[in-house]
Order: structure tokens, then C-alpha cells, then sequence
């Protein structure tokens, strides 16, 4: 009776997401019918509605539950096979003359960002109602565990509820049990659950970017796994598209800097600029370049200050940094909760010695923390003006934390995981979230 009413349940939630989709797509063809000089038929060019939902359907997005960004990247891949395929099919078929290029076009990229909306809003919608909500059982160790059950609760946009008695899938995380105990739990769910997700004990490798090569006489799958930033391709098509973004923002951060620099002047006396030497790409030192935040004489500043507040050389030792800086300027610490005090390190990326997104410039002094196996992953690219750790609660992260967010980063590293931190930076910039 469960079973029946969990699919049933999922093939109405199917039906609704597939027309939210097509009221998307039908709704960018009018509005993108408004901006065209001559007339339009759109009754043409509903096979094209008919082609996109194909490929979303292909991409699993009706049956599989991802996250946002997931949901994003399968929207994006099925309307760059369609927006080929359209053109292929009207090339080949010889019928240019009966469609506007123009206007189909612009129905692509509205159709992107309403199909991007409508989702977002309309599943936030559909998952209030909790007979479109999975039962989730979490079957994992004490740190993973709350991990696992503080993300089904956070990210709404999974539609999971967390059961342990009624469930309707299982997540397993495999860190912290034995094979033996692993495989006997895994054996007793799948008595009665159809879909169990496990989590590898390797759970700092991002799975999805590997390739899987069977041995099949001896029964083995192995995984094949690359350091994924000292691949001179990933290299490469990285300086590529981050040169094109710096040329691209270049005008508004000219103007944004002779801004800043006029509100740094007359708030306190001192240079605009603060520099300090970092580490760079094969531990090389380099000048970093910030907006200045702190008074003149800040070193007696903090000096007086750390007589009155002892506690806050141990908050210093385990995030390097103070809770309460009182060396910060009024500006000097807007800057620091936009992270536009950062804004100078464009000239380290023109200079080569930084690229837009990457693991943190680190501190001469910070190199012993790092840890001598980090040191070997982190130094061996360039560092970013931003990167995981700022957009995963920067301030409010441990320095631990940091590194491992910094390791993780260039083991799975993608152009789309790139193109994510940049549109979070966006958000971090803008509503001053995860800093301080």
C-alpha cells in the first residue's frame, strides 16, 4: 500500500513539473514573440517545446531528485542539445526561410531563465505539501550522520523529510562501519526499499567526475581518478574563460575602485591599498593586493586590545582570525562583509600570479597549519580572489575546515563548479552571506 501510494505520488509530481516546464517554455515564446518587428506563429514552434521536454527527460530530471545547482546543469545541457538540434533539423530539412533565427534566439535564453524560475518557485511550492515529500532513512555514522540530516532539512529543493520507521529510501553513508556490517545492512534494505543511495568512504572525491572501468572476469569496478587542476586541458579552458570574465567586469570595477578608494580616504588616514606577501602557485611568494581596512598603528591597536580580551588568542588559533578586530575601519569592515576589500587582487590575476577562483592565498605564516600533505595539493595551482570556502561560511569555517574546502576544490574541480562559486560569490557580495 506504501509502494503504491509513493508512486503514485511521484508519477502526479511527474505530470506537474512536466506542465510547469511546458508553461515555461509556452510562456518564452510569447514574450519572446513581443520583441520581434514582423509577426510570429508559435504554433511552428511547439515541436521545439516538445524536443527540449524530450532532452529534460533523458537528463532524468522528472524522476531523479537533484539539488538546484544539479537541476540547473541537466536544464542547461538539454537546451544546448536541443538549441543544436533545432538548427541542425531546419538546416537539413531546408526550411530556414519559416523560422526566425532572431527570435529563436531569444526564446533560448528567456527560456532558460524562466524554465530556471518557474522551477525553483513552483517545486518550493509543490514540497510544502508533504504527500510530495521522500522519507529519507539515514543510516551513517555520528558526524556524518548529522551532516546528512542537516542538509535533507536546509535544502528544501530536495523534497526529502527525514524517517526513520516509514521510509521510502535509504542513504547510507559507508565512512565509519565495517565492510561486514555495511554490506549486511545494505543486503537488509534492499528487501524492501528500491532505491538506496550510498555514500563511498572516499567521500571527499566528487564521483561524478570519475570513470568507472570494470574488470569483469574477477567481478571488480575500479574508479579512475585525476587531480583535476594539473590537467594542462582543465588548465587551460580555466585561464581561458577567467580572462574573458576580467575583461569583461574590467569597466564596472574601474568605476567600483575610484569609489572605494574615495570612501577609504575620508574615513581614516592611510594608504588605499594594503599588501602582504602570500603564497602562490609552487609556493612562490608573491604581493597581494587589498583594499586597506585597518587604522594606522593597528599593531598597538590589538596589542591593547588582546591585554583586556585574552580568549581571543585561542578564536585566533583555531579560524585565524579575531571575533571582534577592533583594528577595522567603518568602511574597512563593509568591505570585509562584501568581500570587496578583495577587489585589488585583479591586478595579481593580469599580473598572473592569481586566478578569479581558486584555493585561498595563504599567509607565509600559515604554511606550517596547511599540513605537509595539504601543501602538495593547495600549492600546486594558483590561487582565487574567491573560491568554496567563501561561499561555504568563510568566516564562520575553522581553518581546518578551509583547507579541506581548498583540497576538495582542486581534486573535483569543474568549469561548472567554477561557474557556481562565481554566481555565489554574486549572492555573498550582494546580502553578505557566510561573512563577517
Amino acid at each position: 500500500m506504501n509502494n503504491f501510494k509513493f508512486n503514485t505520488t511521484r508519477y502526479l509530481l511527474l505530470l506537474l513539473l512536466l506542465s510547469v516546464d511546458f508553461l515555461a517554455l509556452y510562456l518564452s515564446l510569447n514574450v519572446s514573440r513581443i520583441f520581434q518587428e514582423v509577426h510570429v506563429d508559435i504554433s511552428l514552434y511547439f515541436w521545439i517545446i516538445i524536443l527540449i521536454l524530450s532532452l529534460f527527460a533523458i537528463e532524468k530530471i522528472y524522476i531523479v531528485r537533484y539539488d538546484f545547482w544539479g537541476d540547473a546543469r541537466k536544464v542547461l545541457r538539454g537546451f544546448m542539445f536541443s538549441f543544436f538540434t533545432v538548427f541542425t533539423v531546419i538546416s537539413l530539412a531546408k526550411i530556414s526561410n519559416d523560422y526566425s533565427v532572431s527570435f529563436l534566439l531569444e526564446f533560448f535564453i528567456v527560456a532558460i531563465f524562466f524554465t530556471l524560475l518557474f522551477k525553483r518557485l513552483f517545486k518550493q511550492l509543490f514540497f510544502m505539501l508533504d504527500i510530495f515529500k521522500i522519507r529519507v532513512k539515514v543510516m551513517a555514522d555520528e558526524e556524518n550522520y548529522k551532516i546528512i540530516c542537516d542538509e535533507i532539512k536546509d535544502n528544501w529543493y530536495f523534497g526529502y523529510k527525514l524517517s526513520d520507521e516509514n521510509y521510502d529510501i535509504v542513504i547510507v553513508s559507508s565512512k565509519g562501519f565495517d565492510t561486514d556490517k555495511l554490506q549486511d545492512s545494505i543486503k537488509e534494505f534492499s528487501q524492501n526499499t528500491k532505491d538506496i543511495y550510498v555514500i563511498p568512504y572516499l567521500n571527499y572525491l566528487n564521483f561524478s567526475h570519475t570513470t568507472i572501468v570494470d574488470f569483469s572476469n574477477i567481478r571488480f569496478s575500479a574508479f579512475h581518478i585525476e587531480n583535476r587542476l594539473l590537467n594542462y586541458k582543465n588548465i587551460f579552458i580555466k585561464y581561458f574563460f577567467e580572462k574573458i570574465i576580467v575583461i569583461l567586469l574590467f569597466p564596472f570595477t574601474l568605476i567600483l575602485h575610484l569609489l572605494i578608494s574615495y570612501l577609504i580616504k575620508i574615513d581614516s588616514k592611510g594608504d588605499t591599498f594594503f599588501k602582504q606577501q602570500r603564497l602562490g602557485r609552487d609556493a612562490k611568494v608573491f604581493t597581494c593586493y587589498k583594499y586597506r581596512t585597518m587604522y594606522e598603528e593597528s599593531q598597538n591597536i590589538l596589542d591593547e586590545y588582546i591585554l583586556k580580551n585574552p580568549d581571543e588568542t585561542e578564536y585566533f588559533k583555531k579560524y585565524h582570525k579575531y571575533k571582534n578586530d577592533p583594528r577595522i575601519t567603518k568602511i574597512g569592515e563593509f568591505l570585509r562583509k562584501t568581500s570587496l576589500d578583495e577587489l585589488p587582487q585583479f591586478y595579481n590575476i593580469l599580473k598572473g600570479d592569481m586566478n578569479l577562483i581558486g584555493p585561498r592565498p595563504y599567509m607565509l605564516s600559515e604554511l606550517d597549519d596547511i599540513g605537509k600533505g595539504n601543501e602538495e595539493i593547495i600549492l600546486k595551482v594558483r590561487p582565487g580572489i574567491t573560491g568554496l570556502w567563501q561561499v561555504s561560511g568563510r568566516n564562520k569555517l575553522t581553518f581546518k575546515k578551509r583547507v579541506e574546502l581548498d583540497v576538495w576544490y582542486i581534486q573535483n574541480w569543474s568549469l561548472w563548479m567554477d561557474f557556481v562559486i562565481f554566481v555565489k560569490t554574486i549572492k555573498v557580495v550582494l546580502f553578505k552571506v557566510g561573512a563577517k
